[in-house]
């Protein structure tokens, strides 16, 4: 498979020239841009394997060009031309990250050779396991599983808002992961290594709801047998994580809003306020803003909570992830229960991508763990599942599934910067096998990658063979 290059050069004879050479050596497909602005408008569009663009530009420089580029897709490398031959102008694109530097005048000979050059480090990089950025540890982001297009949206959006203090809404089905959304936020914010403290509204009675969030002081009513910190200021310094908040009465959503205001709380029987400093981040698998409308919900509590909101795919619009959440779930199964299972059969993993899971991916992980628990050979197999029948049939409604493409992988990649990213990448493997019937040249051919590369990482990441993750 050829090389696809990208030349970004402002002069046309230069740009046409080098397209030429390279072309003409059979081992490149070339395509050129005048400028820097309309290469990086291509390269985030689609994936080329070599830049070479000139160091000096109208508009924006290579050098620009170079140091973007070095952000957005690190592992791609970079050669500059100039007709500027300095030294110090070269040791300076080295420092950014160019792959190599070539003064015009030059050798057709001497532009193959550097360019083969330049991609043969770039893929000895890659097999020795720097692929675009590392899992980070600890931080929350290994919890989710999925490279569909709308978990990567949520990747995203949890990267832009973790770092800020800003409150957060996350609404959602039942079993969608809300509580993991609550935690990724927490994990990769400024205040990670304070509590985290989770609290389900609806797990309280009203009479003790008041207390639980806000404390007492002892004697304040009949019970009260010593004075009583709230989850507020438990929390202090951390996050607080307010699930179904929908549950809660009109008069506990009055007294919220008012600590969200002041960022104070006054407990239970006391006469003085006490200062808390936390990051809110609330969830309900209500729609608020139609209790808004009907009444149920205060409208100026629910502007205060609707500053970020995060809105959770139910399993059936993601359908592309149940291949690779479905293996998650029977290794963490079958390790615990101790049976060497080699994955699910081709029959078991069609009924699931027909099912239409009401209960989501917290019901695929009870579906997994029975099938586990039932199979009586070396795989599931589809009687082991058990999947409950609905009136409108146990297909449900099939959501069309669009691959995520190599391009945005590595830009979910970049967004999240030094959080977990393998997780993403095995699901961004493992669909791409499966969509094409584990045949590796395809799935290399679907997402732009070559087999080589495409065969390492999936050495990386511990796939070996169908559905089995090693390691």
């Amino acid at each position: 498979m050829k090389s696809r290059v990208m030349v970004v050069d402002d002069e046309v004879v230069v740009r046409e020239g080098v397209k030429r050479v390279l072309e003409g050596s059979g081992d490149f497909e070339v395509e050129t841009c005048s400028n820097g602005h309309l290469a990086l408008e291509r390269l985030l569009d689609e994936d080329f394997d070599l830049v070479i663009t000139d160091l000096k530009m109208p508009g924006m420089s290579g050098m620009e060009v170079l140091q973007t580029l070095k952000s957005i897709t690190p592992e791609v490398p970079v050669m500059m031309i100039t007709g500027y031959a300095m030294v110090s102008t070269a040791v300076e694109a080295m420092k950014y990250g160019a792959a190599d530097y070539l003064p015009k005048p030059f050798k057709p000979q001497e532009l193959i050779e550097k360019a083969r050059d330049a991609l043969q480090s770039a893929r000895s990089r890659f097999e020795g396991g720097n692929f675009g950025m590392q899992p980070g540890g600890g931080n929350g982001f290994g919890m989710f599983v999925g490279s569909s297009r709308e978990m990567c949206k949520i990747y995203r959006r949890i990267a832009q808002v973790a770092p800020t203090d800003s409150t957060v809404i996350v609404t959602g089905e039942s079993g969608t992961g809300k509580e993991l959304v609550a935690k990724a936020l927490h994990g990769n914010s400024p205040r990670r290594d304070r509590p985290f403290v989770a609290i389900d509204c609806t797990a309280l009675v009203e009479n003790l709801l008041e207390s639980e969030l806000f404390g007492h002081v002892k004697g304040s009513f009949t019970g009260a047998i010593q004075t009583k910190a709230g989850l507020f200021k438990v929390a202090d310094g951390g996050t607080l994580f307010l699930d179904e908040i929908s549950s809660l009465s009109l008069t506990t959503q009055a007294k919220l809003l008012r600590v969200l205001q002041q960022r104070e709380v006054t407990p239970i029987g006391a006469t003085t306020p006490v200062p808390v400093d936390i990051r809110l981040v609330a969830a309900s698998n209500r729609p608020l803003r139609a209790m808004v409308q009907e009444g149920s919900f205060r409208e100026d509590l629910f502007f205060r909570l609707n500053i970020i909101p995060i809105d959770l795919p139910p399993l059936r619009d993601r359908k592309g992830d149940i291949p690779i959440l479905a293996c998650h779930f029977l290794g963490r199964f079958a390790e615990e229960v101790g049976k060497d299972l080699r994955g699910l059969s081709a029959d078991a993993m069609a009924a699931l991508e027909q099912y239409h899971f009401p209960g989501n991916v917290r019901e695929l992980e009870n579906i997994i763990q029975r099938g586990v628990v039932l199979a009586e050979g070396d795989q599931i197999v589809r009687s082991d599942l058990e999947l409950l029948e609905h009136e409108d049939g146990a297909a449900g409604a099939r959501g069309q599934y669009v691959p995520l493409t190599l391009g945005e992988l590595k830009e979910t990649k970049r967004l999240l910067c030094d959080r977990a990213t393998e997780p993403l990448e095995k699901a961004f493997v493992l669909q791409a096998l499966e969509r094409n019937n584990w045949n590796i040249t395809r799935a290399a051919e679907e997402t732009g990658m070559q087999r080589p590369n495409f065969q390492t990482l999936m050495k990386k990441l511990g796939i070996s063979s169908r559905g089995y993750l090693s390691g």
